[in-house]
């Protein structure tokens, strides 16, 4: 397949580092990917048409560049190769691995994470925006086209990130279906606020495998024109589980997609899905944040029980809890009894003998990545369990008659439903 560049060509970049193109990997609307390699190291560059080699795209690329990446989880423009006005131009980026998949692989399922793993691949997807929208940009086309994920761990890489830009900028709207409506009726340039819409779409795919809006009046559609499309998408938007209105409800045996992953998940996704669809249709200001999202994935993450009777993964629903009704696996039909959690502000982890804690419990700081709790067995008897303390802080164990035991790096507390545990930052107990 022939490209714009010639196989075996070496390209210097502004740095002065050397390139040398070893093979297309495709093309877009703006240009073409090659797989490039310098220093027996491989990379990709992406290669702009002749269109879209403008100045406005250089000074994106040029501030990008020097800004640098909000989070590993990019796969950030990180060199220019430019060698003058009106002449073509690209950038490099790091190349993406095979071993990621992207929503459309798990909707055909040519991947098939775990809950768990998906769980995990959305709070790295929501925090990776977060810290984009913290660095003052918008990303301006979030959709299932842009991500890709690990599915066995959950890891997540962003691409396409050569649009991204400050607030309210003019340039690149979005996909068609993953718009916010105020942009579909052209009322709205993108914005964190249109991001945060286009998010929830993507979460929901992930989750849901189907469109948030595409329900009976979606089926009931002859030919999806742009003017069904801006109705559908913009004008008159309704969501599938609207809880007031029943009349886009998703068609058995068409979207059934939606029908059966609702009801697989807790009742807290369901609840943010509601607001992100109702409320946040038409009150931009009041979407839901990706600080809602994290502390929902952290919880749906450490919240998941194995069905003792068949093994499928089954979620902790702080509702049915509260309401002291029984937790039923959704795919054998049987009770399944959830174990002790401990419970840290925001955050609840159930309590089993793989748990670990991390800063995101016991410092709420979203890091999901440093372990600083175990759950063990105690040495002296198998039938008792403790957290050990794995980090470097001093942590203090309460006991239910007052007293106060601190608990050094490398030591261990009881769990016990009497007692509470301070990690400096905040108080957990056992529930």
């Amino acid at each position: 397949m022939e490209g714009l560049l010639k196989l075996g060509t070496v390209m210097t970049t502004e740095s002065g580092s050397k390139y040398k193109v070893n093979r297309l990997l495709g093309a877009g609307g703006q240009g073409e990917v090659y797989e490039v390699e310098s220093g027996q190291k491989t990379y990709a560059l992406k290669w702009y048409f002749k269109n879209s080699a403008t100045n406005s795209q250089k000074s994106i690329l040029d501030n990008l560049i020097a800004k640098g990446t909000p989070d590993t989880s990019f796969l950030w423009p990180q060199d220019l190769i430019f060698s003058g006005a009106g002449e073509p131009f690209g950038y490099v980026m790091a190349l993406r691995p095979p071993h990621f998949k992207s929503i459309v692989d798990m909707m055909k399922r040519r991947a098939e994470p775990s809950f768990k793993s998906l769980c995990r691949a959305a709070f790295n997807m929501t925090n990776g925006y977060q810290k984009l929208h913290s660095m003052g940009y918008s990303y301006r086309d979030i959709s299932f086209g842009n991500l890709f994920f690990d599915p066995d761990n959950g890891d997540v890489l962003i691409c396409d990130n050569d649009n991204v830009s400050a607030e309210e900028s003019a340039g690149v709207y979005g996909t068609p279906r993953f718009m916010a409506p105020e942009i579909v009726v052209g009322k709205a340039k993108p914005s964190r606020n249109t991001d945060l819409y286009s998010l929830s779409v993507l979460l929901f795919y992930m989750l849901m495998m189907s469109h948030p809006l595409e329900g009976k009046l979606e089926a009931d559609i002859k030919c999806m024109d742009v003017h069904a499309m801006n109705r559908l998408y913009g004008t008159s938007p309704l969501f599938i589980y609207d809880p007031n209105n029943k009349s886009n409800r998703p068609v058995r045996g068409y979207q059934d997609n939606a029908i059966i992953y609702w009801d697989l998940y807790p009742q807290q996704l369901k609840d943010l899905f509601t607001e992100s669809f109702t409320t946040g249709l038409k009150q931009p200001s009041k979407r839901v944040t990706e600080k809602q999202w994290l502390d929902l994935f952290a919880n749906m993450m450490f919240g998941i029980v194995p069905c003792p009777s068949c093994g499928a993964e089954v979620f902790f629903d702080e509702y049915k809890y509260k309401n002291s009704v029984a937790h039923t696996c959704w795919n054998c039909q049987k009770a399944v009894s959830m174990p002790l959690s401990i419970v840290i502000g925001r955050s609840r982890v159930l309590l089993m003998g793989n748990t670990k804690l991390y800063a995101h419990h016991t410092k709420g700081d979203y890091d999901l990545g440093t372990v600083t709790g175990s759950v063990v067995r105690n040495p002296n008897n198998p039938n008792l369990w403790g957290i050990r303390n794995e980090g470097s802080d001093n942590w203090t164990y309460l006991k239910g008659d007052g007293t106060q035991v601190p608990v050094a790096p490398g030591k261990s507390a009881a769990i016990s439903k009497d007692a509470k545990i301070d990690f400096g930052s905040a108080t957990a107990e056992f529930i």
